[in-house]
This record gives C-alpha cells, sequence and structure tokens, in this order.
C-alpha cells in the first residue's frame, strides 16, 4: 500500500510538473486570405463552437473592394479539429433572390446586393445554429443549420422586429452584431443590434440595442434601446454582448464619443431594463469593432485594438479615431468591472474580431490581420504570462 502511495504521488508530481513546464499556447492560421475564391477582401468576421464541438469562421466576402457597400456576400468555413485546419470555404446566404440596389453608388448601384453584418448563436438546448444578417443595410433575414453548419434553411425575412425601434428612432439602415450572439441560461437567444436614423443608407447618427427569442428562432422581437443617441453617448453602433454569472448580459457599444472609450451597460434579461451607459476607461475606443465573450473558468475576455487618437501634440484627441492596430486581449476577473490584463496578440494591422472558446478551454479570436483574416488560438496561460 505504501509503495503504491509513493508510485500515485510521484506519477502526480510528474504530471504537475509537466504541466508547469508546457509552454503557453499561441497559433495563427490564415482563414481568409484576399482572393479566396476571386473575393477581393473579406471583412467583418465572426466565429463560434457548436454544441458537438465544430468551429464555424464566417465573414462579409466583399468582392470588388473593401468598401461597407458592394456586391457582398456571406462566407464560411467549418474546422472541426478546434481550428487547427479548414474546410473549404462556402457562400452560405442569401444566395437567390437578389435584392439589388446601393443607395451610396450613383451608377450601377442597383445592380449590386449587399449582404452584410452576419451573427451566428448557437442554440445548445436544440443542437441547431441560427444565423442573422442584413441585406443593403435595410432587410433582415433568419436561416438556420441544424447539421453543425453543412447545409443551411431557406432564409425567412424578420425585418418587422426592427419595427418598435421607430418609436424612438425612424432608422434607415439596421445592422446585425456583427460577431456572434448568445443563449442566456433562460434559453433566450440574444442577437445585439444597431441602426441609423439619418439619411438612406448612411452608417450615422445611431443607437444600439438587441433582438430577442424565446421560441428557439422561430420569432425575433424588439428590445429595448441600450445606447441612445444623446450629447455624451454619440451615435452608439456596433455591439457585443456576454452573459454574466449572475444571470445578466453585458452589452458593450463602439461610440464615436470624445471619451474615446466604450459604452457599457447590463439587463437582467438581455432585452430590457439597460443600466445608464457608463464609458468604460480601460476599455479603449479606437472607434472599431471589439469582442467579448465568457470563459468556463469564470473570467471575461475582451479583444480590440489598443490604441487612442493623438493629436498633433501627441496628446489624447477627443472624439477622433486611433490607429487599427496592436489588438489586445484583456482579462477580467471580477465581471468587466475591471481589465488587469492586457496582452498583444497582433502588434501589426489589425482591427475587428471575435471570440468563442473551445470545449477544452483553448481561446479563438477571428481577427482582421492587415488584409486578412486569421484565426489565433491561445490558452488563459499565454493570456496571464507577462
Amino acid at each position: 500500500m505504501k509503495a503504491n502511495l509513493v508510485i500515485l504521488a510521484a506519477l502526480v508530481l510528474a504530471s504537475l510538473t509537466a504541466l508547469q513546464s508546457a509552454e503557453p499556447l499561441l497559433e495563427k492560421v490564415e482563414v481568409f486570405p484576399p482572393g479566396l475564391n476571386g473575393i477581393a477582401r473579406y471583412r467583418i468576421p465572426g466565429i463560434v463552437v457548436t454544441a458537438k464541438g465544430t468551429v464555424l469562421a464566417y465573414c462579409e466576402a466583399r468582392k470588388n473592394g473593401s468598401s461597407d457597400w458592394g456586391e457582398i456576400e456571406v462566407h464560411l468555413r467549418r474546422s472541426t479539429d478546434g481550428g487547427k485546419s479548414w474546410q473549404p470555404s462556402q457562400h452560405i446566404a442569401h444566395k437567390e433572390d437578389r435584392i439589388e440596389g446601393n443607395p451610396r453608388k450613383k451608377t450601377g448601384g442597383e445592380h449590386e446586393q449587399t449582404v452584410n453584418n452576419p451573427v451566428a448563436i448557437v442554440d445548445r438546448d436544440t443542437g441547431t445554429i441560427q444565423f442573422l444578417y442584413c441585406v443593403n443595410y435595410a432587410r433582415c433575414f433568419s436561416m438556420r443549420s441544424t447539421d453543425d453548419g453543412v447545409t443551411w434553411s431557406t432564409p425567412v425575412e424578420i425585418t418587422a422586429s426592427f419595427e418598435p425601434f421607430r418609436k424612438q428612432y425612424d432608422w434607415k439602415v439596421i445592422a446585425t452584431g456583427p460577431g456572434h450572439g448568445i443563449q442566456m441560461k433562460s434559453g433566450r437567444l440574444v442577437v445585439p443590434i444597431w441602426l441609423a436614423f439619418g439619411g438612406v443608407g448612411d452608417h450615422g447618427p445611431s443607437a444600439a440595442g438587441t433582438i430577442f427569442s424565446d421560441d428557439h428562432g422561430k420569432t425575433w422581437t424588439a428590445g429595448d434601446i441600450a445606447f441612445p443617441n444623446t450629447s455624451e453617448f454619440i451615435h452608439p453602433n456596433e455591439t457585443m454582448l456576454a452573459p454574466l454569472p449572475d444571470g445578466r448580459v453585458m452589452l458593450v457599444a463602439r461610440s464615436p464619443s470624445k471619451a474615446n472609450r466604450k459604452l457599457v451597460s447590463t439587463s437582467a434579461d438581455g432585452a430590457t431594463g439597460w443600466s445608464t451607459p457608463q464609458f468604460h476607461d480601460q476599455l479603449w475606443e479606437p472607434q472599431c469593432m471589439a469582442s467579448i465573450v465568457a470563459h468556463p473558468a469564470g473570467v471575461l475576455l475582451f479583444s480590440n485594438p489598443h490604441t487612442l487618437p493623438l493629436g498633433k501634440d501627441g496628446k489624447e484627441a477627443p472624439g477622433g479615431r486611433g490607429k487599427r492596430q496592436n489588438l489586445c486581449i484583456k482579462l477580467s476577473r471580477d465581471d468587466g468591472k475591471t481589465w488587469p490584463i492586457n496582452k498583444t496578440l497582433e502588434a501589426e494591422v489589425s482591427a475587428y474580431s471575435d471570440l468563442a472558446v473551445l470545449p477544452d478551454g483553448t481561446v479563438l479570436c477571428l481577427y482582421e490581420r492587415g488584409n486578412s483574416i486569421t484565426c489565433a488560438r491561445f490558452d488563459l496561460p499565454w493570456v496571464e504570462k507577462p
């Protein structure tokens, strides 16, 4: 017996030593390089991990250039090995019944279809993946996959879900996400949205909130505006969200406000009763989409270029635009109250990003890297290592 205990202790010690000596994980794989399938530029990444552990990476495939408007499709790639390798890219959204018309282009725009702002939500109760997207920033559609993203249902229009927002803002532009949505403990699916109420096709002025579904994506309902447009909270738009341990939902918005910080609000049900928006001093705002995800280890992770706009005097310029570079991963151990860890993932040109977590706790960050879209795989020890 004593000999067995000695052997067991030795094995435990050896395992601990191996874990301590193992190098933190950081790997990067190019997923959507420019020119793939004849696409000029891939932008606006989103990523989710299905209930079966399949990784779905998706984005806007901008056929002729990098503009937000133009002939744009939504493409998706699947990975069954945790993001190490990727299956061929497939065009998944709005392939039939084209809705042509680009109000930003005076000639030839009527022949373009802009399919924009894709958002996936994993329904762990049913195993399906809900997928929302917009067309020409004016109509919204929903479809689903029951086979882990191999095939997709015929899209159903859900633009009527946005109509209640007109009580506050007579919107001309609507957009989901971008990035991913979440499922709350109650089973509710929640998708961040923003809308603009200027001229036709203009992306500002804007406000942001959520839409939600309590019937597994069959119908969608407008929540309350979480981020109104005010003299202090200027043009809130691209939003991201994460569930908190106490059941609340945290919503984080991009804003060109003078504070140069992300806006944060929380809600008990992900749709109504949003707290008064607050600028978070540690979440710098270079005017770029960010991402936030809850990790099963009990921490929050946040990704965004960590830069600030600077004036000619080298000082922070209120309401300016920072450089899209130095993409960093932040970590919070207190539900987003503080973010003591800030680790550079990509020092060079880097912009929009989205986060997901594998069943084993490995983190995935799909992000714009130069003119390409890359997937980084890393673990918490890499984030926490000085």
